[in-house]
């Protein structure tokens, strides 16, 4: 299948190269051109634009850092909808807000292209093992596209329903309940560094009992050794999926009372000037700090 790819970051990258190894023909387009030569390496084409990378393609892949990227690569000049062929998909695996996703859903309609939220859940280690967990939502014509091609990039596809933007509000609820545990980590290392507990020890032992669980082993070890970078998932972008996350509450109608306490954690951190380099865990500084346990950084 000729696919386009657009967006070569730690987590697109990854996932363009399974797609090439996979055997599909592979277009590839990134604002940095730098990024995309490994791929060329691996025997994808490079394009010049996103409209190029789009040319021909009968599925378009994006993987970008935000709304506002996203739109540009999308409808901006030069942009997947300049060169994208009428009836083609588009599969968005970027973590944007619910508005957002609404709207590109209908000018995707208007425009007579199919269009797919496939957001995930994972850190770049785990997208190049093809080991992320996907969540899919779009109309049954598309997901019928799009689902075996996910299957080639993650260990599991969950799908969500028939709008799209529902896959993007699950994904800002993964975030939300991982930045809650960043944040109770944070606590609960303070605590036992306060008490003379080895912080590390804690996590070691806690993960061994109900607390086995991915999140509470990957994020625990980096909050006990106070090791956050280099960043999996870069601090900036925690703080972007969390006013997300209150943006789609507050359309709602619902209060998040834990998520506006991590968006007071984020300001803090963000405030000392700590920022890209850092992986969001990096947001448990904050509860370290008033612990009196916090580690220059």
């Amino acid at each position: 299948m000729q696919i386009g790819f657009i967006g070569l970051g730690s987590m697109g990258a990854a996932i363009a190269t399974n797609l090439v190894k996979s055997g599909h023909d592979v277009h590839v387009f990134n604002r940095s051109p730098a990024r995309a030569e490994p791929l060329r390496k691996a025997g994808a084409t490079v394009a010049a634009s996103p409209a190029q990378a789009a040319h021909s393609a009968d599925v378009v892949f994006t993987m970008v850092a935000d709304d506002a990227a996203l739109a540009s690569v999308t409808f901006g000049e030069a942009g997947i909808a300049a060169g994208l062929k009428p009836g083609a998909l588009h599969i968005s695996m970027s973590t944007i807000g619910v508005a957002t996703a609404q709207d590109l859903t209908a000018r995707h309609r208007e425009a007579g292209f199919g269009f797919v939220s496939a957001t995930v859940f994972g850190r770049p280690d785990a997208a190049a093992a093809r080991k992320l967990f996907i969540m899919a939502a779009g109309a049954d014509e598309h997901l019928k596209i799009a689902v075996p091609l996910l299957e080639q990039l993650g260990q599991s596809v969950g799908i969500v329903g028939a709008d799209p933007s529902q896959a993007n509000l699950v994904k800002l609820i993964g975030n939300f309940m991982l930045s809650v545990i960043i944040e109770t980590l944070g606590e609960a290392c303070g605590v036992a560094g306060k008490a003379g507990i080895d912080p590390m020890h804690l996590v070691e032992l806690l993960t061994s009992t109900s607390f086995n669980a991915p999140p509470y082993k990957i994020y625990g070890a980096l909050i006990a050794s106070q090791r956050f970078q280099p960043a999996g998932f870069s601090l900036p972008l925690g703080q972007k999926d969390n006013r997300l996350m209150l943006a789609a509450a507050d359309a709602l109608g619902v209060p998040l009372p834990l998520a506006s306490l991590v968006h007071d954690r984020f300001l803090a951190v963000r405030s000392r000037g700590i920022g890209a380099e850092h992986d969001w865990s990096a947001v448990a500084l904050c509860a370290l700090a008033e612990a009196g346990m916090e580690k220059q950084v």
